[in-house]
């Protein structure tokens, strides 16, 4: 009988309690579908001020627990809640946690980010020991957690609960590295040797992700395309050379979604329900959708385009406002709901002036509106520079909204180019990161929403698709297995 695996996340930010971006949503669902294929879960995360001021019902289990940050020993304590019956600690130490923001503000990243983030780290061994959790392996996301597999090549190598258990670390954005001055380097409690090029060194500063990069026992990031992509100079933020270095061990898992808080039929937060049998509820929420935005109730039957997206270059906003002259010159609408980067908040409202009406912002993180949004629109637009995965697509498709997306990272995994002539496919790709490539693909869109049966073809495509968590689980529950036995392999080898 095989036995149960215990693994422990570490992540900074996870659904239902704290979310920035699609992390959240990974980091919050996939253990509830690692959990149903028999795995033993908990998730290890910081006590941020909104999770306080949430409605979460939090029990303290430990206090004056003890991590160190350089030379200092800082108290903690521990929280704990659960989601769909995972257990969730959270580290409460209010000097680095209580902000209004996870990572930092419209003005730019909190100026401690390396001390908030290493102190993370280190929490995780008292954690354990007080908790007597003794973790097969240990998950962690992105440059937040990535100390966590340089500890456990290092510092608790040798150490009870950590000696026997092995790092699997997942690059949600290879774009966001955590890069600090070298100055702080004492505060990760390593020893200087590791400021090198084999280590956390990188053009005389401390890149963080490249530490998790180089120690974890494995690496995977969130679709095929995207594990490909990101080693080559064009997608690797200057980490392609060393992910290279480390392609024997990285692998891609295209994410899953929580299709319990994702479908059509049963939505709560929906105006109407409606599902691919009985598609007249999507009318009604496109109606409230136009009338939450202030659109003229004239153009109720030309496609609505819809965005929810963090306002970021990443995202081709800057594409966006290039092709909205020539696009809402149209009868089309657009809806856009979003936060993120200062100039795409003024650009958009201004944007939104010019065109009363026709274009609806709001600046915002509004989850029943995004909802709302997806069952609305008839096209949903991610025109990514970059995409590791991208999980709107993958609700929009489930909604019968079809997404326009460039072909990159988890965008190609996900989203069958449409065959006008077969009816076949469920989305419209487009290659160039260009304005005329992006109008392009917007205007096919736009024509074959003319056709009626040619679109309902498309919707039925499309709301047939599956990506539920349960086999994303399955191919992590296979890589966690195959971590532990080279792990083992390699252990025997060096003895």
């Amino acid at each position: 009988m095989t036995k149960e695996l215990t693994v422990l996340f570490v992540t900074p930010e996870a659904v239902p309690f704290a979310k920035t971006g699609g992390l959240a949503d990974v980091a919050g669902t996939l253990p509830l579908a690692l959990q149903r294929q028999g795995l033993k879960l908990q998730v290890i995360m910081p006590l941020y001020g909104m999770i306080k001021q949430g409605e979460h019902s939090l029990s303290l289990v430990a206090e004056n627990l003890k991590a160190n940050l350089g030379p200092n020993l800082l108290e903690f304590n521990l929280f704990k809640a659960t989601s769909g019956g995972v257990p969730f600690y959270f580290v409460e130490r209010d000097e680095f946690y209580e902000r209004s923001q996870l990572y930092g503000t419209s003005r730019g990243d909190y100026f401690d980010n390396l001390e908030r983030y290493t102190f993370l780290a280190r929490s995780l061994l008292p954690i354990c020991l007080a908790l007597d959790l003794k973790p097969d392996i240990v998950h962690c996301h992105d440059w937040q957690s990535a100390l966590v597999p340089v500890y456990m090549k290092t510092d608790w190598s040798w150490l009870a609960p950590m000696a026997d258990s092995a790092s699997v670390f997942t690059i949600h954005n290879l774009a966001y590295q955590g890069l600090f001055d070298r100055a702080k380097f004492p505060l990760l409690g390593l020893d200087w040797s590791l400021f090198s090029i084999d280590g956390l060194e990188y053009y005389d500063s401390i890149n963080l992700l490249k530490g998790g990069i180089m120690f974890a026992d494995t690496i995977t990031t969130v679709s095929r395309q995207y594990s490909r992509e990101i080693q080559t100079p064009e997608f690797g933020y200057g980490l392609e050379g060393v992910l290279q270095s480390r392609a024997a061990v990285l692998t891609g898992i295209v994410n899953g979604v929580d299709y319990s808080n994702w479908d059509p039929a049963t939505d709560p937060l929906l105006v109407a329900n409606y599902h691919p049998q009985s598609l007249a509820g999507k009318a009604k929420n496109k109606q409230a959708l136009m009338e939450k935005y202030g659109l003229a109730s004239k153009l109720a039957a030309a496609p609505l385009l819809g965005m929810i997206s963090r306002l970021a270059d990443q995202k081709g906003f800057d594409l966006v406002a290039s092709v909205l002259p020539k696009l809402l010159a149209q009868d089309v609408t657009l809806v856009i709901l979003g936060t993120g980067e200062e100039k795409y908040h003024q650009l958009l409202t201004q944007e939104a002036q010019k065109y009363p009406g026709k274009l609806g912002v709001k600046i915002a993180y509004d989850n029943t509106l995004a909802h709302l949004i997806e069952a609305g629109a008839d096209l949903f637009l991610m025109p990514s520079r970059y995409e590791p995965c991208g999980l709107n697509q993958i609700y929009s498709m489930k909604y019968g909204t079809i997404p326009v997306v460039r072909a990159t990272g988890g965008l190609v995994d996900t989203v069958e180019p449409v065959d006008l002539a077969k009816g076949t496919g469920t989305g419209f790709q487009f290659e160039e990161y260009s304005p005329e490539a992006f109008l392009a693909a917007l205007q096919a869109a736009i024509s074959a929403y003319q056709n009626k049966s040619l679109w309902s073809k498309l919707m039925q495509n499309a709301m047939a698709q599956d990506f539920s968590w349960e086999t994303s689980a399955r191919a992590y529950l296979e890589l966690y297995h195959q971590t532990l036995k080279r792990k083992t392999t390699e252990i025997r080898r060096a003895l």
